[in-house]
């Protein structure tokens, strides 16, 4: 039966995911859906904890100081929302769980840089990015067919003007 799990589970992983530590400064790019519309947005912060690496469900938590006020996310790295993470630092920690810097603000908060291979982030997802392509040439079919619908309710708008304009010169 495990075997059986276990296949299941490789199926939904992704081909290669960036390797996140706890104290790295990451960019995540998620999927938001609003109505009808897709669109990506990006969060920024410190990585405070990891949990379960190598697993289907492994999870990330940033946090990050947005008007004073901390914001964490946590995000499942294998989830088709999670568009993409890149590593911007690499922090000096000696501890998995950073959950102290909840406590701290401004320079105590800071956690010492050191130095990392940048090509860490270049992982391409083959699929993912078919899809982008795929949602981009999608916004601008429907984007060219709204612009002609607008430019055939003009012209109707413009007729009925002359129409009008021949009328009015016709009863002076």
């Amino acid at each position: 039966m495990s075997d059986l799990i276990k296949s299941i589970t490789d199926a939904q992983k992704k081909a290669k995911v960036v390797d996140v530590r706890s104290g790295d400064t990451v960019r995540v790019y998620q999927k938001i859906k609003e109505g009808s519309k897709t669109r990506i947005q990006m969060f920024e912060g410190v990585v405070i904890r990891t949990d379960r690496k190598n697993s289907l469900d492994s999870r990330i938590t940033v946090r990050k100081i947005t008007s004073g006020i901390g914001v964490e996310k946590s995000y499942l790295l294998h989830s088709p929302l999670v568009e993409k993470v890149e590593v911007i630092k690499r922090g000096k920690v000696r501890r998995n769980y950073l959950t102290f810097l909840r406590d701290r603000a401004g320079k105590s908060a800071r956690l010492v840089g050191k130095d990392f291979d940048k090509s860490i982030n270049d992982i391409r997802d083959e699929k993912a990015e078919a899809e982008a392509a795929k949602m981009k040439e999608e916004a601008k079919v429907a984007a060219e067919a709204k612009a002609a619908e607008k430019a055939a309710e003009e012209a109707e708008l413009e007729k009925k003007q002359a129409e009008v304009e021949a009328a009015h010169k016709a009863n002076a």
